[in-house]
């Protein structure tokens, strides 16, 4: 090797023309620290196919490579690169080295600012290594582990860490490390820093002066230690209120200066620091209240003379100020300034004006407030005003002669007589105190002028002395005068005595009974009332009058007499005194004075307390007619004669309703033949005082209503709230209505709804037909209803009666109505009810109950009555199944028979079969449904049984005419009564509605004109009426009109004949036929008649038992005659 290098050396003398290698570091660049990996280029220009070869401090590298570049550790010294070829030149020249240096790791360098460091403040960390640019730096606090990273306060931004609003959790030791990361070299670490956070410093407020004085100045200093790059904020009261800058607030650095300092400026102060560089405040300063205190205030005042001031008076003026005692003075007059200092009173000649004062001082506070103005007024001299009294004067009275110089009491007075030279001095019978002179025991002498003068001694001043007055001396004794208001009065009124005397300034004594006794009182006026009198009041009364000291006494007066009786007491009655009152009914309410006498009394009326009446007569009588509603209230009367009253009356109370409607029940409503009827008619239940009317309804086919026709029989307007009606004859179904009235005029409720009264039977003239003919029908089936009418009508009309709605027509809605059938073409339960025909003349039909059931049984029964001894089939009837099926039925609840083909079959019905039946099966139960049973049918007249009965009738004339003699005598009874007539004639419903004579009178009224027979079944009584000729109608009318006549009733018995030809006895207990005879009218208008029946009794045949039995009597058939004579005389 070495020789190599020699021969290279020499080679590089000889040969010049070789390429030059040079050496040059590719990476890294800059300095290069231990660690570093360093790469070497060599560059040899012309040719590329170049073997390099490398050379550290001459020495050659075990390196040889095609390539240019090599890398290298990092080893410090001399290197340089050679290359080698095959061609020529098969070497290049070396001939400059490149020297590589390794520096030692640099330590980075840590700077903090500020530090310390307030809590809010902004902190940078600066961290260096070096002045080069490639490091790249990381950051550490408290442990080398714990990497401050970048975060919301944290910023990295190359070698700069920046904190802002710095907390207590930012205090601690940081430092930093520089690292070239492509390299990976890291510096040194540097030193630790350790960064303080010192608390904020609390501002501090000085208040001078303080407390301060109104228009001083108050400077306040507020200081944040030492430095000065604080500014100042200013307080006042809270914490939004910022003293800023204004005319009297100047703020300079950390002075706040208040000038001319008021009132208003009082309060708490703060202050605070502000760092706005830094954007840090200091603590609040602790309040600081500054207190303003008001000057001084001076005050003058009048020292001498008190009172009013008056020409020639010397006045002296006191200035005061409070707190202190070196004050200056000033004194002013209307706003000049007089040559007065020092001195705090001043004495002054009598010159008015305003006068003021102030004062100063060399301490604070250096100055007062100015006094208020005190007004100096000169007053012109007064004049004195002389009073005497009494004037004129009585002899030996006591006269006191007064004299006044304005209010003030500083003066004293000088009296004269007569003359300016003569004045009266203190003496026996004259007395002076103060501004009085007082004369005793007034004599003639004491008469003449007088008049007064004041006097100020000690300021020689003198009043202007008072215009005379005469004293004037009466030579008769005074005389009293009593009168009163009125004599003659009520207990509870009021009187007032007057006592009177010519002269003034008396006092009233009062008496009552004697006029030398204690006086009952006494008055400074001239009147003495009495208030609410009572009867012990009542007397004679005196007065007199006294004045001065003694007291002068007048003479007594005339005594005046005070009559006193008790108030009369009004009563006040309603009538009708009924509990309820209703509309359009009449009142009356009548006022009595008891106990005021029954004349010159007026009266007032009052509702509710308010007039309502006035009479101008005499008249106690207040008539409403008609009432209202509005007319309830509570209602008095008062008297009045004159200025007197009566008491007030007791209210009454008036209440008035509605007018009430009559509700009529029917009980029972459907009706058997022989039944009676008891129809209710109720008003209002705290009503009294009804009479109770009755009406049976006429269909009104037009108006779609009923009219209504007063049942005569029923009479008209009884006590009594029910009627028993007692069908006589066949029971026809019909509508029935009440109303009630009471009062004079009569006043009527309204009339009640219709209620009605149904019979099953059939009817001659209309009837009802229902197809099918059962009582119960399915749901979902038609029914067709007719009605049948016989004879002349106007028209007829289906009705329907539910328990839920009142009787309503065949409604358009049954789909089919013709002209006189009405047919549902579809039933459902709200079509169960009862049905009936009323016509336009005033036929009701029989009515029919139908039962619409929504289950799946029905019973199949006769819509109308069965008759006694014909059979009836009844079937069970199940909605789905049209064959026969196995039934059970029931009569009342009672299982009686059991059929496989779903009919029973009565073949001969009797009377104990009637009642409610229903069937049973295996698919249900059918509603229950009544079964009316009658007795053979009623015979029409014209029939065989009315030709026997006109034969009875025949024989019953005859007999009767027997008898007549005895009407003679009955007639002579009228005032006794009639025992038979009581005892044989027959119920009437109306009896128990009516008085005997209201009874009768209407039945006998509505006999003559019944004019036909009334037939009736079962336990009713069969009565017959003959009308006799027209001709004897005026004969009848009067002595209808004469009175109650008597009629006899003759009882004759047709017996039937046993087997044996002996007559069976009976009693006439049922079924009687009465044949009425008329020989004579006799109207409802003359009164009762007194009525003779005959009957006849037809027996029936009885068969004997065979046991030794008594026979019970049979039914009997009795007829009974009334025979009325042509004229029967009244009582």
């Amino acid at each position: 090797m070495e020789s190599y290098a020699s021969a290279l050396c020499l080679q590089e003398d000889i040969l010049h023309t070789l390429p030059t290698a040079s050496v040059k570091i590719v990476t890294p660049q800059g300095l290069l620290y231990p660690g570093d990996t360093v790469t070497l280029q060599c560059d040899i220009s012309d040719y590329t196919d170049w073997t390099y070869r490398w050379f550290r401090d001459n020495r050659e590298l075990p390196i040889q490579t095609r390539k240019n570049t090599i890398s290298l550790p990092d080893q410090a010294g001399q290197y340089k690169c050679v290359g080698r070829r095959s061609g020529r030149p098969q070497n290049s020249y070396g001939r400059f080295s490149l020297p590589i240096i390794i520096t030692a790791l640099p330590k980075a360098t840590l700077t903090v600012k500020p530090n310390p460091v307030f809590p809010g403040e902004t902190v940078t960390l600066t961290c260096s290594v070096g002045s080069d640019s490639i490091w790249s730096y990381q950051w550490y606090k408290d442990r080398n582990d714990n990497v401050v990273s970048q975060s919301v306060r944290h910023t990295i931004t190359g070698d700069t860490l920046t904190i802002s609003s710095v907390a207590e959790s930012d205090q601690g030791l940081y430092w930093c490390q520089g690292e070239i990361q492509s390299r990976s070299i890291s510096s040194i670490i540097s030193d630790p820093v350790r960064v303080t956070l010192n608390a904020l410093p609390k501002a501090t407020l000085t208040v001078k002066p303080n407390p301060a004085y109104t228009g001083e100045t108050v400077t306040l200093t507020c200081s944040v230690g030492s430095d000065s790059s604080w500014s100042y904020q200013w307080y006042k009261d809270r914490n939004d209120n910022v003293v800023s800058q204004s005319g009297r607030h100047t703020i300079t650095g950390d002075t706040l200066t208040i000038s001319s300092v008021a009132e208003s400026d009082q309060g708490l102060y703060w202050c605070q620091g502000e760092n706005r560089s830094k954007s840090i405040s200091s603590i609040i300063s602790d309040p600081f209240t500054i207190t303003v205190n008001a000057l001084p205030t001076a005050s003058v005042k009048i020292v001498t003379p008190q009172g009013l001031l008056y020409p020639g008076d010397t006045v002296t003026l006191q200035c005061d100020i409070s707190y202190y005692t070196d004050w200056t003075y000033r004194w002013f007059r209307d706003n000049q300034e007089l040559p007065i200092q020092n001195r705090n009173t001043i004495s002054l000649p009598h010159q008015a004006g305003q006068y003021n004062c102030d004062g100063t001082r060399s301490g604070r506070p250096q100055n007062s407030y100015g006094s208020s103005d005190l007004h100096i007024i000169i007053t012109a001299l007064p004049k004195a005003t002389l009073i005497v009294k009494p004037n004129p004067v009585f002899p030996g009275e006591t006269v006191t002669l007064t004299c006044s110089v304005g209010s003030d009491s500083s003066w004293s007075y000088q009296w004269y007589k007569d003359r300016n030279d003569n004045v009266v001095s203190q003496s026996v019978r004259h007395t002076i105190t103060g501004d009085t002179l007082t004369i005793s025991s007034v004599a003639e002498p004491d008469q003449g002028q007088y008049w007064c003068q004041g006097e100020i001694r000690s300021r020689s001043i003198s009043s202007i002395i008072s215009d005379p007055v005469r004293v004037t001396l009466n030579d008769s004794l005074p005389t009293a005068t009593l009168s009163l208001d009125q004599a003659n009065v009520f207990t509870g009124d009021r009187v007032t005595l007057t006592c009177t005397v010519e002269s003034y300034g008396w006092k009233f004594y009062w008496y009552r009974h004697r006029p030398d006794s204690t006086p009952v009182t006494s008055t400074s006026g001239y009147s003495y009332p009495l208030s609410r009198v009572s009867v012990s009041d009542g007397g004679q009364y005196w007065c007199r009058a006294g004045r001065g000291d003694p007291v002068y006494y007048t003479l007594y007066s005339d005594p005046v007499q005070i009559n006193i009786t008790e108030r009369p007491v009004a009563v006040l009655t309603l009538q009708p005194n009924w509990t309820q009152i209703f509309r359009g009914e009449t009142v009356t309410m009548r006022c009595d004075i008891q106990g005021g006498g029954d004349t010159e009394w007026q009266y007032e009326w009052y509702k509710n307390g308010y007039s309502v009446y006035r009479y101008s007569n005499t008249k106690s009588e207040y008539r409403i007619s008609p009432v209202y509603v509005f007319s309830s209230g509570s209602y008095t009367c008062e008297g009045v004669k004159g200025n007197k009253f009566s008491k007030t009356s007791d209210a009454v109370q008036l209440t008035v309703s509605d007018q009430p409607k009559a509700v009529l029940s029917i009980s029972p409503q459907w009706l058997n033949p022989g039944d009676s009827v008891s129809l209710s008619c109720e008003v209002d239940k705290t009503s009294t005082g009804w009479r109770f009317s009755w009406y049976r309804t006429v269909p009104n086919l037009t108006e779609q209503s009923y009219s209504f026709q007063h049942l005569p029989e029923a009479g008209n307007g009884t006590t009594e709230d029910s009627y028993t009606l007692i069908p006589a004859g066949p029971t026809h179904t019909g509508g029935y209505v009440c109303r009630a009235g009471r009062g004079d005029p009569v006043y009527d409720t309204l009339y009640s709804e219709p209620q009605f009264l149904w019979s099953g039977d059939l009817q001659p003239l209309v009837s009802l037909t229902v197809n099918p003919n059962s009582t119960q029908h399915f749901r979902w089936t038609s029914l067709s209803l007719s009605c049948e009418l016989k004879g002349n009508s106007t028209g007829w009309r289906l009705k329907r009666y539910t328990e839920t709605a009142w009787p309503s027509e065949c409604p358009s809605t049954w789909r089919s109505i013709t002209e006189s059938t009405c047919t549902i073409k579809s039933l459902n339960t709200w079509y169960s009810g009862v049905f009936w025909c009323e016509s336009g003349s005033g036929e009701y039909s029989n009515a029919v109950n139908i039962t619409v059931n929504a289950g799946d049984v029905i019973l199949e029964s006769p819509v109308h009555p069965v008759t006694k001894e014909d059979s009836v089939t009844l079937r069970c009837k199940y909605r789905t199944i049209s064959s026969n099926f196995k039934a059970d039925f029931y009569k009342d609840g009672v299982l009686i028979k059991n059929e496989t083909t779903g009919e029973m079959t009565i073949p001969t019905v009797s009377k104990s079969d009637e009642g409610f039946y229903k069937c049973k099966s295996g698919q249900g139960e059918s509603p229950e449904s009544w079964v009316t049973v009658r007795v053979s049918p009623v015979v029409a007249p014209g029939s065989s049984t009315s030709v026997l009965v006109g034969v009875v009738v025949g024989l019953v004339v005859a007999g009767v005419l027997l008898v007549i003699l005895l009407v003679l005598l009955w007639r002579n009874q009228n005032s006794k009564g009639s025992y038979f007539n009581r005892i044989f004639w027959p119920p009437q419903p109306q009896s128990t509605n009516q008085d005997p004579q209201q009874d009768q009178g209407s039945t006998q009224g509505q006999a003559p004109d019944t004019g036909y027979t009334h037939l009736q079944h079962g336990d009713a009584n069969i009565y017959d009426t003959i009308n006799p000729s027209d001709n004897n109608d005026n004969d009848a009318a009067g002595a209808s009109a004469a009175g109650p006549s008597h009629v006899i009733y003759a009882q004759i018995q047709l017996n039937k004949l046993d087997k044996k030809n002996k007559v069976k006895r009976d009693y006439p207990k049922e079924n009687p036929v009465y044949s009425e005879v008329k020989t004579g009218k006799a109207t409802a208008t003359a009164g009762p008649v007194d009525v003779t029946y005959a009957e006849v009794d037809l027996q029936k045949n009885v068969k004997a038992k065979k046991k030794r039995e008594t026979a019970t009597p049979p039914e009997a058939e009795s007829v009974y005659s009334l025979v009325k004579p042509y004229t029967v005389p009244g009582p």
